[in-house]
């Protein structure tokens, strides 16, 4: 990990010099070592990424990453007016983005679409979200061991949820999903620009569509806003776009958990003898897993502030790692541990502040049927190849195993 020194004026505490963060291609579900290394340097350190420009500083420590994120001092909006460092190639934030909005912009663009991901809401869902599940797993069980779980169940799985909280009609599924699994790879900016030119049109043409339904979809909802005037077209689309990805990381989350399960025999017992506790192990899995590659979205200060002890000045980026937060020994005793008993487990692993994650609801009660029908319908569920030959997505910001060969 390559650093670079600055200069520092007099008197001041120099800098933590910048670190060089690629983005490793990791197998497994393994801890990121830079980033091990970073946590290790210090609570506020500054890294530069793949792409963009310069340097930000990037916040570890759980009450630190807490505050970040909860400090209107703190800006995403800002970050659209810069080259900040980045993971991915591309960069063209939309209008409407709910993840580049500032307060009270965040809470008007949220609104509309805030009734199709509440707890009842997802009540709603349950019942058929199960259907579905039980169609796919139906077709496993018929056709027999062994089977790539992810082909067969994980992708498929929140690709039919999402559309239906969505409003995505059947015809257009496998494309929307072609569109959003390019979008999360870090293969390049021109191919994912084309996806994303190909989704955003798809999606401008469906809102319209939509404009006087009155169904409760979020297309149906974001339509009717656009209608009455509460929000632009522009924003309609932009509020969109990010939703419509959210299956994907449902698919390699349940990947990472199902692949942890299949591979520490203590961890499936666990699971299988007491399906009543499965909820608090599930949270155990969402505080331990390496959910993404190196970090999330920037933020600017809008003034100076001081963190851990440092200065961030006006107008420096910085980033904060939910990863390490959820690893900070002083609010997870032995926190590279899964411990199924863990209590409290308050992780970050949905993100904290305006920025917690929309779909959180919906992702939960996704990965709650997944596990839960998935070891209830395979007996014996094991994998079918050694945990090596396990083959990792590679290039892309959310991890995940791409196949998981099992057999039962």
């Amino acid at each position: 990990m390559r650093a670079a020194q600055s200069s520092t004026p007099t008197g001041q505490e120099p800098p933590p010099p910048v670190r060089d963060w690629p983005a490793l291609d990791l197998d497994g579900t393994g801890f990121d070592p830079v980033l091990a290394e970073l946590m290790r340097e210090g609570p506020l350190t500054r890294i530069r990424l793949p792409f963009g420009e310069g340097w930000a500083w990037l916040a570890t420590r759980y009450e630190d990453v807490r505050l970040i994120t909860d400090d209107p001092r703190f800006s995403r909006a800002e970050v659209t007016r810069r080259q900040v460092t980045r993971l991915a190639p591309g960069f063209a934030p939309r209008p409407g983005s709910l993840a580049w909005a500032d307060q009270p912009d965040h809470h008007r663009l949220r609104g509309p679409v805030a009734g199709a991901f509440t707890v009842g809401a997802m009540k709603r869902l349950r019942p058929r979200a199960q259907r579905i599940l039980d169609e796919l797993v139906d077709g496993v069980v018929r056709d027999g061991p062994p089977a790539d779980l992810v082909e067969r169940v994980l992708e498929p799985f929140p690709l039919a949820v999402v559309s239906e909280v969505m409003g995505v009609p059947a015809a257009d599924r496998q494309q929307v999903h072609a569109w959003t699994r390019e979008i999360i790879s870090t293969h390049g900016a021109e191919a994912a620009d084309r996806a994303k030119t190909g989704l955003y049109g798809w999606i401008r043409s469906i809102v319209r569509a939509r404009a006087t339904s009155t169904d409760d979809d979020v297309y149906a909802l974001l339509g009717s806003a656009v209608a009455r005037g509460e929000i632009s077209e522009e924003e309609a689309v932009g509020l969109a776009g990010p939703l419509q990805t959210g299956g994907e990381a449902v698919t390699h989350n349940c990947g990472q958990m199902l692949f942890l399960a299949l591979t520490r025999p203590e961890l499936m017992e666990r699971l299988r003898a007491r399906p009543e506790e499965r909820g608090p192990v599930l949270d155990e899995l969402l505080r331990h897993i390496p959910h993404r590659s190196t970090v999330g979205l920037a933020r600017i200060a809008l003034e100076d502030v001081e963190v851990a002890g440092r200065r961030i000045a006006a107008g420096e980026p910085v980033y904060v790692s939910y990863l390490a937060a959820n690893r900070d020994p002083d609010v997870f005793p032995d926190p590279d541990a899964i411990d199924p008993a863990r209590d409290p487990n308050p992780h970050l692993a949905f993100g904290h502040g305006p920025h917690h994650c929309t779909g959180a609801v919906a992702a939960r009660l996704q990965l709650e049927l997944l596990v839960g029908t998935l070891l209830d319908r395979l007996p014996g569920l094991r994998l079918a190849v050694p945990p090596e030959q396990v083959r990792w997505r590679h290039r892309t910001m959310i991890r995940g195993p791409r196949t998981l060969p099992v057999t039962w």
